[in-house]
């Protein structure tokens, strides 16, 4: 396409966008002078659907009528309430319904998948995860090797971008896994860094890395809801993500997990907890845990249900649109968006955002200066700064629009 650097032509795109009516079923916050942010954060917290108020008091009007009834007479009753999100979560992950589960958060999920799926011995013991993978990946993993009475020196392996480049090459990772794929005992990804928006060769990786015996587990944080994803297909062993981010649950909501279906009926070691049992004689008290036989096998808990209620809420949206016109709309906007950007003649910025991407562009900051972030914040833009040197912008395809990103480029380019 032949883009344009004016406001008339990105109102142009907006009309012929066949999702602009969604922006009008979220919540845009709105600046003290009464107009709306541009809000480019949906990569940290995802907007609020105006939905979620009605699936909200839907279960609160059923807690006050029904009482602990509820999770049998509720309109959508509280015992199998996490069931209604599966078919959901499948679509956007690329998945069998029963190979997801939406339990706990997101760090709880990844230690209870390391429990089945790290299982280290003196010969493989080692662990695979990106240098500038989210600090909260690193600590889980340093402190299950730890935990296995193993050497974070010894067992932990960084994986670094080439001198002079910023993302991983899919090559290094391969020369790895070809050296040292007898040590290595997991691969722990996130599916899109966080950092840099990097998007991570699922498949290629997954099939290296199986074929020297090796387990592979990606976190979905930055990835569900933002990119295509076809988790069975590849046969990645498991996945964990939280849904506050692209799929607009609300703050510090309940995360979600998949387990390929390969390994449901291997009654692999596990952190068991009663939501996990054989729902026939949950509650028969028994004193032997019976794992489900699908990802339902790994809960611990019954989950919070006004939590999975906003998740549903936001996820019926995702049913309607589906992960094709999201995926293709996100793709054009953030194609405008470089378009815009690489128009400004400045040395003061660089995108280190790869081809491979989502939604998000991280735009590097020359000196690792955030005075440019705090300026654009001032003028109204939603965005967010990651040290040392990152502002991160996220045009979401639901509730952005062309508009947004021709604005937000407007006050980049004035503030430069």
């Amino acid at each position: 396409m032949n883009y344009k650097n004016t406001i008339e032509f990105a109102k142009g795109l907006d009309a012929k966008d066949e999702l602009r009516k969604y922006r009008k079923e979220f919540h845009i916050p709105l600046q003290k002078n009464g107009e709306e942010y541009i809000y480019m954060c949906g990569n940290s917290l995802g907007l609020q659907p105006k939905r979620t108020k009605e699936f909200l008091n839907q279960e609160l009007e059923d807690w006050a009528k029904f009482g602990v009834e509820g999770h049998f007479h509720a309109k959508n009753p509280w015992m199998p309430y996490h069931e209604f999100l599966s078919d959901s979560y499948a679509k956007i992950v690329g998945a069998k319904s029963s190979e997801v589960v939406a339990m706990n958060t997101l760090t709880v999920n990844l230690h209870l998948m390391m429990v089945s799926f790290y299982r280290p011995n003196e010969k493989r013991h080692k662990i695979i995860i990106e240098g500038d993978a989210f600090p909260s990946d690193i600590y889980a993993v340093e402190s299950q090797i730890k935990h296995h009475g193993f050497s974070t020196k010894s067992s932990l392996v960084k994986l670094k971008p080439r001198d002079g480049e910023t993302c991983i090459n899919t090559k290094d990772i391969q020369k790895i896994i070809e050296k040292e794929g007898d040590k290595i005992a997991l691969i722990m990804l996130g599916g899109v860094n966080y950092y840099t928006g990097q998007v991570f060769e699922f498949e290629k990786i997954t099939k290296l890395a199986h074929q020297k015996g090796i387990k592979v587990g990606f976190d979905l944080a930055h990835a569900a809801g933002n990119i295509k994803l076809n988790l069975n297909k590849w046969g990645v062993d498991f996945a964990i993500w939280c849904s506050y981010k692209y799929l607009n649950s609300g703050p510090g909501s309940i995360g979600a997990a998949f387990i390929h279906e390969k390994h449901h009926q291997k009654n692999l070691p596990r952190f068991a907890g009663w939501w996990g049992h054989k729902k026939e004689e949950r509650f028969k008290m028994l004193d032997k845990f019976i794992p489900i036989n699908t990802a339902e096998g790994w809960q611990l808990s019954n989950p919070p249900i006004l939590s999975l209620a906003a998740i549903r809420a936001s996820l019926s949206i995702f049913d309607e649109v589906g992960m094709e016109k999201l995926v293709s709309k996100s793709k054009n906007m953030t194609d405008y968006l470089l378009y815009l950007l690489n128009t400004i003649e400045t040395d003061r910025i660089k995108i280190i955002t790869p081809k491979e991407r989502g939604c998000q562009l991280s735009i590097q900051v020359t000196n690792g200066n955030k005075n440019l972030f705090n300026k654009i914040t001032k003028k109204g833009i939603v965005a967010d700064w990651r040290e040392p040197d990152v502002i991160r912008i996220a045009p979401v395809p639901l509730y952005n629009s062309f508009t947004d990103v021709f604005n937000f480029y407007s006050i980049l380019k004035e503030v430069l």
